[in-house]
């Protein structure tokens, strides 16, 4: 399906939404600009209630929703695409398109504006609000119990042993300390060693800094099925050949590094299976 409209008629779709916007009634045309929020969406509304989502999630190595994504029709953010779906109720982030965001509030089109989460409680509640706009409120906590569940169950017993970690983002940054994911991997029985390495924001680790002093663990997934990750890059790299032995490489997939919301049900996992490995690894 094509999206390219002209300006005048996105113009006319946005005079035809106007002030109304969903009043009480959920909203049945809903648009999603972010990915993180397209994942929460799809777990909450009903399938008719949304209109696209981003374009982000039709991309298999950015996509937090999985298969079915591509099953969603989708934009690219401009002001013209998402006028011209009539949407009653756009979800966006704040570093959405300036432009977009400038057209919809001119046409008084409902938005709803979400920053990106920096902890566990601040995700769940975005799950909320999402859950609340959409008018599936129910749905909301259900997904909520649902998180707060798979992270208990991933959550060491107090006195476990807990090990070191560095988690990969694409290209090699590391996750930063005071972050969703570094919260995660504490909750999971495993401490951000980036924080150690001097990291005060998502960044690279200076190699010498690894051999000096390496991880217990090495998290990174596959951007795609066969590509290398910048964990098999550092496990290789001649240089820490002497030391390679103490760090563990575990499965990671890179998607589950971009968003919260439903996410987290799988990070959780991963992370408790990345430290039993390793716990493993070290008693063989």
């Amino acid at each position: 399906m094509s999206w390219r409209i002209t300006r005048r008629s996105a113009l006319a779709a946005g005079a035809a939404v106007g002030l109304g916007g969903a009043g009480e009634r959920p909203p049945h045309r809903i648009v999603s600009l972010n990915p993180c929020l397209d994942v929460i969406l799809v777990n909450v509304a009903d399938r008719g209630q949304i209109a696209a989502i981003s374009h982000y999630s039709h991309e298999p190595s950015s996509s937090s929703i999985g298969p079915g994504a591509e099953t969603y029709p989708y934009t690219h953010e401009s002001a013209e695409e998402v006028l011209a779906l009539r949407p009653d109720l756009v979800l966006m982030a704040r570093h959405s398109a300036p432009a977009t965001r400038a057209a919809l509030q001119r046409l008084a089109v409902r938005t709803e504006l979400f920053s990106i989460p920096g902890s566990v409680e601040e995700s769940l509640a975005q799950v909320r609000q999402v859950a609340a706009a959409v008018g599936q409120p129910e749905r909301g906590e259900a997904m909520v119990a649902r998180i707060r569940a798979a992270i208990a169950a991933a959550t060491p017993p107090a006195g476990a042993p807990r090990l070191s970690a560095v988690t990969f983002q694409a290209g090699g940054f590391a996750t930063a300390p005071g972050t969703l994911m570094d919260e995660m991997m504490r909750r999971c029985g495993l401490d951000n060693a980036a924080g150690r390495y001097g990291l005060k924001r998502t960044s690279n680790i200076p190699l010498e800094l690894l051999i000096a002093d390496p991880p217990d663990v090495l998290l990174a997934g596959e951007a795609e099925p066969g590509a290398p990750t910048w964990a098999d890059r550092v496990l290789n790299h001649p240089a820490l050949a002497r030391v390679a032995h103490r760090m563990h490489r575990a499965t990671f997939p890179q998607n589950l590094t971009f968003c919260g919301g439903p996410v987290l049900i799988r990070t959780a996992a991963m992370l408790a299976k990345a430290r039993r490995e390793a716990l493993k690894a070290r008693a063989a």
